[in-house]
């Protein structure tokens, strides 16, 4: 009897394969080479708008591994995101470290940064832990504008962002959108290859039942840990993405709660526990975003004037909340969870073998 139509594995190494087939690496090739050209062509809100994205991608994948994954509620991710953007502006300014030195250094901050509050995750779960996540986002915001650490941070004002020199000298828009392109393609491979670690199959026992993990021998105190780090390294980096490509002036109000809910947002809109999703979840929250407030917010400012001041912020999160709640009601398991529906259906059409 002959095997159904598909493509089988003949070893470990492509079973372990992320792309399995040549048509899957033609199609990679073709997708990256087209994304790197974009920012040629399109004008340049759109080109911040591609790095922005970016920068979200980042640190959505990083709160995709801390709750996705390890089941670790987090509503306080900007805040990471912000001691990474302010490590790269101060070290880079105040001690004059190029910006590729600058990097693992918001990494590495950050994830300390989230050991410190990922602490409490021991003893604490659910509902508990999320206010914890959400005192540490207030308390991030207080530290670095209103602390004796304000006179390292700037406190309320903006904090300048040393330009990135190459060959002497800065690189533009287009440049920056290449430096943003690389960093999240090699985020999203990290991401990819921790889910299918000994680590990333802890954080997944340890989501699905901590008691059960425990019981088969996983230190779930070192594990949240592990994902508290890791995550908030994500968010490190993407704040120092944030910090050279999408913005040139860094400021506390730029990580605040609603953004730490975008976030976590992305992440649900995607579909949890899944590197793909959290992808296509920020593209879709990103969009949304860009667009009300490009388009949509000053039309409805041209037509009713008097609301010109009102509608902008609060538009925008109608439509981020609109398009959270929507999926939550309709597809809970995410945008990724109806791709893979979608590929199946045409995957076996017109042949039901």
């Amino acid at each position: 009897m002959g095997l159904p139509c598909g493509t089988y594995n003949t070893s470990p190494q492509e079973d372990m394969a992320i792309v399995r087939t040549r048509t899957q690496w033609v199609l990679l090739a073709l997708g990256l080479a087209f994304l790197a050209t974009l920012a040629l062509y399109l004008p340049p809100l759109w080109v911040l708008w591609l790095i922005t994205l970016g920068c979200y991608v980042v640190a959505a994948l990083g709160l995709h591994i801390l709750t996705g994954l390890c089941g670790q509620f987090s509503m306080g991710h900007a805040a990471f995101m912000a001691v990474g953007a302010y490590a790269a502006a101060i070290f880079g300014k105040e001690y004059g470290l190029p910006a590729w030195a600058t990097l693992p250094i918001a990494g590495v901050l950050a994830g300390l940064v989230g050991l410190v509050f990922g602490t409490p995750a021991l003893r604490i779960r659910g509902f508990y832990l999320v206010m914890s996540t959400i005192a540490a986002q207030f308390m991030m915001v207080w530290l670095l504008r209103d602390s004796p650490l304000s006179e390292w941070t700037g406190g309320y004002e903006s904090y300048r962002v040393p330009d990135i020199v190459i060959l002497g000298s800065r690189i533009g828009d287009v440049g920056k959108w290449w430096l943003t392109l690389a960093v999240v393609v090699v985020a999203v491979v990290l991401a990819k290859n921790i889910q299918r670690t000994s680590a990333g199959r802890r954080f997944i026992a340890v989501r699905d039942n901590d008691l059960a993990a425990e019981v088969m021998g996983v230190n779930l105190f070192r594990t949240k840990l592990l994902a508290f780090f890791i995550g908030c390294c994500f968010a490190g980096v993407a704040g120092w993405l944030w910090a050279h490509a999408a913005v040139r002036s860094v400021l506390v109000g730029q990580f605040q709660f609603d953004t730490s809910l975008k976030l976590l947002g992305m992440v649900i809109v995607g579909g949890m526990g899944s590197t793909t999703g959290a992808v296509m979840g920020a593209v879709l929250i990103s969009l949304a975003d860009m667009v009300t407030t490009s388009y949509i917010s000053p039309a409805i400012g041209e037509s009713f004037p008097e609301l010109a001041g009102v509608v902008s912020h609060s538009l925008t999160l109608i439509v981020f909340a609109s398009v959270v709640m929507f999926f939550i009601v309709v597809e809970p398991r995410g945008l990724y969870y109806r791709f893979l529906r979608l590929k199946l259906f045409y995957r076996l059409h017109p042949f039901s073998y």
